[in-house]
This record gives C-alpha cells, structure tokens and sequence, in this order.
C-alpha cells in the first residue's frame, strides 16, 4: 500500500520518537549498570540541626543509601552534621540555601530528607517534590493547615512520595500491638480508652557558640528575628507548635490508628505559667472523643514541661485488657489481662505474647515465709517484638522501599495531614476555651 507525504511524515516522526526514546532508555540502564548496587539511593539533608542529625544517623545505618548534599542557614549545622556524614566515606556538598542545593544536585538525587523548623516543611519538601524528588518529612507537616494541605496537593500533583515523619507506624513493637493484638486477635476486646503523655523536666533556654552567631542581616534574610528565637523556634508561633504538637503529635496519631477513625472533638486546658518568656504552652491537657462501632471511645494526653515524671508512653485500655508501651521499651512494654477476660495462654504460645513470670511476694510472719502469689490477671504479659535499630529507621527504610520497591509508605501526607488537624486544634481549643467539634471534610486536604 502506498505511503501518502503526510503519512511517511507521520511514520518517520513515530520512529524518530520512538528511536530517541530507546537511546534514552538505554543510556538510562547504562547509567543504573554502571553503579555497583542497583538499589542504591542518593539523598540529601535540609535541615542539619538535632533532628536532623538523628535521622542522618539512622540514614547511615541502612545499606545503600548515599548522601549528596547537607543545607542548613546555620555554619555550625553544617559543619557538625556534615563532618559527621563525611566520617562514613559520604563526599558531600555543604549549602546554605535550599534553592541552590536543588538546582545544582537535583538531577544527582532520589529524595530529600527534610528536618528543618516546622514553619519551612512545605516550602521545602514542595520544591523538592517540583524537582521530581521525593520527601521525607519531618512532623509536624506544619504549624499551618493551609500549608500543610500544599504539600498533600504538591505530592498528587507530581506523583512524587511523601513520608511524613511519625515514626512510629513502622515500629514493629507498635505494628504488633496495634495491628495484631489489638485489631486482629482482639486482645483487648473493646478498647475504650487511652491515655498517654510526653513529660520533661525543666529545662533552659537551648544556647550557642558565640563565634556561630548568625549577624543580624542573615537571621532576617531567612525570617528569624534572633539567635535565641531561631535556636528555641519551637517555642514561638510563627515557626512551631508548641509541646503538644512537637511531643504530642507522635501519640496522638496513635489514638487515630487503634480506633481507626479520625476525632469528633477535643477539649483542653494549658497556659504559658513557667515559662513566662515564651509563647507556646508550657502544658496542655487535652481529652479527644472518637465515634467508633462500639460507642465514644475518649482519649488523655497531657505534656508537661517542668517535670520528667512518667516520662513518655501510652496505654490502650479494653474491657479485656490493656496494653502498656513506649518508644523506648523500659518505659512500658506490656499486655494486662482483666481477671475476667479469656486466659492468654494460647496466645503466648502462638509468640503473640510473651509468657507472663508471675511476680512471687514474700512476707514474713513469726519467723514463717509466707508466698503470696499475684493473680495472673495481674502479671504482665510482655510483647514479644523488639526494635534493636535506633527509632527512626524502620520509618526511614519503608520510605526507601517504597521508592525502590513500591512498597505502601506507612504514613503518606494524607496520614499525616489528619494528625496535624488533630494537632493543631488543641492549641485552638486552650486559646478558645471552648470544645473543638471536626467534621468529615476537616481531614482532607
């Protein structure tokens, strides 16, 4: 069949098409053969400060994972978490401003780690996403809902990932109690409340190296008003929080993923009573209630800054038993059966739980010892999953395999952005004074 001009033009610019884009595939696996792991991920740190560096060194631990580049306004930051880098063989670039370090690196990277003050988490992690690299995010999205619903409209918008940073729902403790104990062995029947905390004990003003005080003109250039604002950010309104949604928000997302459904409400109490120089609350107490197929479920949560005692955990408590448990697992890690629920045993040897040593008490009475034995409904049942890797990593490595991998990202923007709602209106409800009532909608961004 003959060709007509039109057609042949057609054809030849489908081949030509189709040509390029096998040389470009071609140079695309020449490149992937080239490197001496397949898997290997190239990352860049925004935001080098504390937290930056904890999630640095948790970068570091996982195979495979190669950092570019570090930015941070701040000299001192970058030389400490970029020393610290380089000490592990990285060769990396040290930049003071986001803008350049995605201009020159961007085709370099797979993703940006980004760890700096809550009130710059969209700013960042959107223009990563726009440069076709995918995010990690640090929580709080941010301490504004309207940025914090960019970055789930950034996220869709270029099919980038975003992992936001509750570290908790890849911790295989809580996955276990959680998932297993609570949702599919019904281990604690109805779960009808909850209760958790983060206390620390008072504490200063964080300080600096005077030789790394940042002039005037700088601290302006990136909207800090001065050193000691921008070192103690978390305590002023335009760059954070507060406690409650720097400590609270870990713990409060778990109240959302044991019920499986978002607040109806929130009520609280707090006030700036210590710490009479800064802004945010230095304690809050807040009662959640949840509609759930059982009835209301309420949930407690209270920080407090001016004193350690109970330090941080969580308990879920049933009509069947509670569980106790922390990050860390001295602080609790633990199954009570109520005396009148079913025995546990077969659980335990499933490896569901681990077998309770019932505690002995001895008293003594005219010289005879006497052992009275606790009920069993009274002994703690530990949970039999621990975390031997530091906490940020589990979170860290399933962002990493869901680049790699597809693997389902345990707290994508959507996740997170219902947290910061949750959040962020305990704030709104102590300065109110008056119950906060969310609807449906008030969750999607």
């Amino acid at each position: 069949m003959e060709l007509n001009r039109t057609q042949f033009m057609q054809t030849a610019a489908m081949a030509g098409t189709m040509l390029a884009s096998l040389k470009a595939r071609a140079v695309e696996n020449a490149e992937l053969s080239a490197r001496k792991n397949p898997d290997q991920l190239n990352i860049a740190l925004i935001g080098a400060g504390a937290q930056g560096r904890i999630l640095a060194e948790s970068c570091l631990r996982i195979p495979n994972i190669n950092f570019k580049a570090v930015c941070d306004i701040w000299e001192y930051s970058q030389k400490y978490t970029g020393n610290m880098i380089k000490k592990y063989g990285h060769e990396i670039n040290v930049y003071e401003d986001y803008k350049e370090l995605i201009a020159n690196e961007k085709d370099q990277l797979d993703a940006v780690v980004v760890a700096s003050p809550d009130w710059m988490h969209a700013e960042h992690a959107n223009a990563c996403m726009e440069a076709g690299l995918h995010v990690y995010s640090e929580k709080e999205m941010s301490n504004s809902l309207e940025k914090a619903a960019t970055m789930v409209h950034t996220a869709k918008a270029t099919g980038q990932l975003l992992q936001i940073g509750h570290q908790r729902r890849s911790n295989p403790r809580y996955i276990h109690a959680i998932e297993t104990l609570i949702h599919q062995e019904k281990l604690l029947g109805t779960v009808t409340t909850a209760v958790a905390q983060w206390n620390r004990a008072k504490a200063d003003d964080i300080g600096f190296p005077k030789k790394y005080e940042m002039s005037a003109e700088k601290l302006d250039k990136y909207g800090y008003n001065s050193m000691m604002e921008f070192r103690n950010w978390r305590w002023y309104k335009k760059y954070g929080g507060g406690p409650i949604v720097d400590l609270g928000s870990h713990q409060i997302d778990l109240f959302e993923w044991v019920w499986e459904t978002n607040p109806k409400s929130v009520i609280a109490s707090g006030g700036t009573d210590f710490y009479k120089h800064r802004e945010w609350y230095d304690n809050v107490m807040c009662i959640y209630e949840y509609d759930t197929p059982d009835g209301v479920a309420r949930a407690f949560y209270e920080t407090q800054t001016t004193t350690g005692h109970r330090g941080f955990s969580e308990a879920f408590r049933g009509t069947e038993g509670t569980i106790e448990i922390a990050e860390v697992p001295a602080r609790g890690n633990s199954a009570l059966r109520e005396a009148h629920a079913p025995e546990w045993d077969t659980l335990a040897q499933k490896g569901l739980l681990r077998q309770k040593a019932t505690p002995i008490k001895k008293s003594t009475t005219k010289n005879v010892a006497v052992d009275v034995r606790v009920t069993a409904a009274a002994a703690a049942w530990p949970l039999p999953v621990d975390l031997t890797k530091p906490a940020h990593q589990p979170h860290l490595e399933n962002f990493f395999n869901a680049i790699r991998y597809g693997t389902e990202l345990n707290c994508p923007g959507e996740k997170g952005y219902e947290t910061a709602v949750a959040v962020l209106a305990v704030n709104r409800a102590v300065a109110s004074g008056q119950r906060i009532e969310f609807k449906p909608s008030d969750f999607h961004a």
